[in-house]
């Protein structure tokens, strides 16, 4: 049997994707048909490409699909052969994983994006006018929000697509109530490429675009189309009890009953007020309060808490919405102001006190938090918060927890969301975060019902059965097994309390077996698809023994139903002599673990991509590239946003760069006619850049004295000789991308000097390339002291040096510091600093980041630097995109398109940057100030 080389498909977060080179491939056919069938959405993408090139090529398959999906299927069809996808237990591909990750291999890809959706990337060699298809399904429950359910379509196939079309069928036995179609690929002249047909109880939703219409909607481009296609629709509720579907001995209830009296409710609101808050996010926070207070009802009971270090309380009880109180309050959220750290515990301690202590008859009570940060002050231990919350609120309430960005621990909320019948929402910095806020409190406003308990006798294996409460415009939905398939003794009914009176829901005496056309064992899926979700939930409440477990049944049903989940991979068989493909599916505001070596691009093999020998200069050029006598020749790519590249880039480091005087480099770039000199210092790597419809060809280098072609008399290993470096990432506002420059390893830094506060903060720069910081020192005026490495703080004052390894909170004269699990928290006045310890690949470093940092002329360090000093060149960066020019001070230097790894987030990620050839140009100031 012929053996195929396997693709492992796990699921990850945050690497750049890339665009075709067009004319290379061409895609004849992209079609996406999404059939819809009790709000149960099963999406397949099909894309059909051609190699046009007389040469084997490298084509991908590049799309986006919701976060709320999981992919369970993917194949590919290419030589009257088709390669299949199996999901497995990560656990049995870990062999497989470790192996692809530690090539540095990359080629398939689901990362977040924005959000509502993730990305999905893989790809193939395709033989010379060969063709290849590829066919990717995701399953999805839609979510009922604000009176209707929202199927996402998103359509970036890179270019215009001659047989492009999507095909949307909807199928609700209840009866459609209505059905619109909005998004990004709805307007313009786009609009009239949408045609529907609407029955009582079916609708055909078509998009069949022409290649000219692809280039114009708001975000189209020659490109072709980029943008979404978004269907509304809601159901017909006749009855209160809602509609229950059976089939294949499983069941499937959709429960949402609106004619009912709204409940008054209790909210209490507990906003962070921190420094963290500063700028827009506190701003937009006024504006949404401001919002959501107006539109309290009358009958409603607030109250109104800020919090940092401190609790500070517009009224110590709960008031009733008057417009007197309303206006009030108003003043008081005007008036809001970011300052202190933040006692999160505190906090919602006090919140929940204010909602115990004013019970009300025929209520419901509502616990908001909204935070941008970690817990810094007071009660720092998580756990211990959880329990705290947790045992305060003792079920009577939900706990809803908005997380503002992404500097705030997500998965702290989202614990203390589900174990209080609650969720938690990211709020996402953008120029609408104050909507963000306002919608989601619109879809809490109106309480219905309380103390929901679904029962089924005759029914197992449930999903969720009880509720705190039911919303108006929401939808509950529960699913389970009907005991020995037997429709006779099944009973479901609903009970809960509504504004007035103990109420219950009982079935109509009508068939409940589903007249939909869909596969049979589509119900099944749903319970598979909530039981997985909630499942995923529970994990991530429990420990111990009961963790295991859940996730071992959540792994189990992933399997069985062939879903990618956080716990599972996919194999996929691909031609023979094709590598493995390392895929990780994100979870919410989680960044992807980086391979290794990421951030340190790959040296170059000896001898690799090597060509016949330049007329004339046989055995005279340096072993820059490969072999004496050689020249080399090499395919690039760039990052994505421009067409025909792609973000895969080559460092290679000159053994010439160990000289001294330096030595300069003679390199013709294919896409500008004059070739470009690069001086080649003791540190300064050298890289090749072009558009990948060209070559580059790297010339002789010359000697700077004579300026004659340098020969070596030996060849040394450039993968062993080639100095090590720390990429350093900084990020100017007014820039498309961040800039970097490197230092050399092995040295100590400042981070940051403040010589008007006696403060002073250096590191040691490990010996690795792109290894980080060993240690990290902090100097106050007051004689005290710190030393923080990846094991424990040091905290000297005067005399006295204590260690600490445990998490825990240090106040040492002015500065306070928390240790928490990875990462150490430093506060010395305005000056807040995180030091982030990573592990990759066993090894633990160090990386500093400011959360806050003042506004100071004396400041100086690596670390610092003003977003005015910063001016990018607009018109060269667009005639050249992968060489640019940027003012920095007033004084322009040249920068090239590259990547860094980022560590200022808790996993890094890989990013794109405008690379300097030194620190000097990049902060316009002498490398030797910044050593220690």
């Amino acid at each position: 049997m012929e053996r195929r080389v396997v693709l492992l498909v796990l699921l990850l977060l945050g690497l750049v994707t890339t665009l075709p080179n067009q004319g290379d491939w061409d895609i004849y056919s992209f079609h996406i048909n999404s059939t819809v069938t009790s709000r149960y959405a099963t999406t397949v993408i099909t894309s059909r490409v051609a190699n046009r090139m007389d040469q084997s090529k490298e084509i991908e398959f590049h799309v986006r699909i919701p976060k709320n999906a999981f992919i369970s299927k993917f194949r590919m069809f290419m030589d009257g052969e088709v390669y299949d996808g199996v999901v497995k237990a990560k656990e049995q591909a870990e062999r497989q994983y470790t192996t692809a990750v530690s090539r540095g291999q990359s080629a398939g890809i689901v990362s977040s994006v924005g959000r509502t959706l993730e990305e999905f990337k893989t790809s193939v060699t395709v033989a010379a006018h060969k063709k290849v298809t590829f066919e990717l399904t995701y399953e999805e429950l839609l979510k009922r929000r604000l009176g209707k359910y929202e199927l996402q379509i998103f359509a970036r196939p890179m270019q215009p697509v001659k047989d492009f079309k999507i095909d949307v069928h909807i199928n609700e036995d209840a009866g459609l109530k209505f059905i619109e179609s909005k998004g990004g690929l709805s307007t313009k002249e786009l609009a009239n490429a949408i045609t529907k047909t609407v029955t009582d109880k079916q609708a055909w939703v078509y998009f069949y675009p022409t290649v000219d219409q692809q280039k114009v909607c708001d975000s189209c481009s020659d490109d072709g189309l980029n943008g979404d296609l978004v269907i509304f629709y809601d159901v017909k509720r006749e009855v209160s009890f809602g509609d229950i579907q059976t089939g294949d001995g499983y069941f499937v209830h959709h429960f949402a009953p609106s004619s009912l009296p709204r409940i008054p409710k209790n909210v209490v609101f507990v906003i962070d007020q921190s420094g963290s808050m500063h700028g827009r996010k506190m701003q937009q926070t006024r504006i949404a309060l401001i919002h959501i207070l107006s539109d309290l009802a009358e009958d409603d009971f607030f109250g109104l808490i800020t919090f940092d270090s401190d609790i500070f309380h517009w009224k110590r009880e709960l008031v009733q919405a008057t417009s007197i109180n309303i206006e009030q309050a108003k003043r008081f959220a005007e008036n809001i102001q970011d300052r202190g750290s933040t006692d999160i515990n505190r906090a919602v301690l006090e919140g929940t006190r204010m909602l115990n202590v004013h019970p009300r008859e025929d209520s419901a009570s509502i616990l908001i938090l909204l935070t941008d940060g970690d817990p810094t002050s007071g009660e720092i231990n998580p756990q211990k918060i959880r329990a705290n919350v947790k045992r305060a609120i003792a079920g009577k309430f939900p706990l809803y927890c908005l997380g503002f960005g992404f500097d705030v621990n997500f998965e702290i909320l989202e614990k203390m969301s589900l174990d209080n019948n609650g969720l938690a929402r990211r709020i996402y910095e953008d120029s609408d975060a104050d909507l963000q806020l306002q919608g989601f409190y619109e879809e809490v406003a109106t309480p219905l019902l309380t103390d929901v308990t679904m029962i089924y006798t005759g029914g197992s294996n449930l999903t969720q059965t009880n509720f705190s409460q039911y919303y108006n415009g929401s939808e509950i939905v529960v699913a389970g097994v009907i005991t020995d398939n037997n429709i006779e003794s099944f009973i479901p009914e609903v009970v809960a309390v509504s504004r007035n009176a103990r109420v219950i829901f009982s079935r109509p005496n009508t068939t409940t077996e589903s007249t939909v056309t869909a596969p049979v064992d589509r119900i099944q899926r749903v319970w598979a698809y909530l039981t997985v979700k909630q499942l995923l939930e529970k994990k991530l409440q429990l420990s111990g023994p009961e963790k295991d477990k859940v996730k071992k049944e959540a792994m189990d049903l992933s399997l069985k139903y062939n879903f990618v989940t956080p716990l599972t991979s996919m194999v996929v068989t691909k031609p023979p002599g094709e590598d493995s493909a390392v895929l990780n599916k994100p979870k919410e505001g989680e960044q992807p673990a980086l391979p290794r070596g990421a951030g340190q691009l790959p040296a170059l093999p000896r001898g690799a991509g090597q060509r016949p020998p330049l007329p004339g200069l046989a055995g005279q050029l340096p072993p820059l590239l490969g072999g004496a006598g050689q020249g080399y020749t090499h395919r690039i790519s760039a990052p994505a946003g421009h067409p025909g590249l792609t973000a895969s880039r080559q460092r290679f480091f000159s053994p010439a760069a160990h000289f001294d005087p330096p030595v300069a480099a003679e390199i013709p770039l294919l896409y500008n006619s004059a070739p470009k000199k690069v001086f080649l210092s003791r540190y300064t790597p050298v890289y090749d850049m072009t558009d990948t419809a060209h070559q580059i060809s790297i010339m002789p280098i010359l000697d700077r004295a004579t300026m004659m072609p340098y020969a070596p008399t030996t060849i040394p290993d450039t993968t062993t000789q080639a100095p090590q470096t720390q990429r350093f990432l900084l990020k100017p506002e007014n820039m498309h991308f961040p800039i970097c420059f490197d230092l050399p390893t092995n040295i100590n830094v400042k981070i940051l000097h403040l010589p008007s506060r006696g403060l002073a903060i250096k590191g040691m720069i490990g010996l690795k390339a792109n290894g980080g910081f060993t240690h990290i020192f902090l100097h106050v005026q007051n004689d005290t002291s710190i030393e923080v490495d990846v094991d424990s703080v040091s905290v000297k004052e005067g005399e006295t040096l204590t260690r600490y390894s445990e998490q825990t909170q240090i106040t040492a004269g002015s500065v306070t510091v928390i240790i928490r699990d990875k990462e150490i928290d430093v506060s010395v006045g305005d000056v807040r600093l995180v030091i982030l310890v990573h592990e990759i690949s066993g090894r633990k470093f160090l990386w500093p980041v400011f959360r806050q940092m003042p506004q100071d002329d004396t400041a100086e360090g690596v670390f610092v630097f003003n977003n005015r000093d910063y001016e990018e060149s607009a018109t060269y960066m667009t005639t050249q995109p992968t060489i640019s020019r940027i003012k920095v001070k007033g004084k322009e230097e040249e920068v090239l398109r590259d990547s860094a790894v980022d560590f200022s987030v808790p996993v890094p990620v890989s990013v794109e940057c405008w690379f300097f050839f030194s620190a000097q140009s990049a902060l316009q100031r002498p490398t030797t100030d910044l050593y220690n």
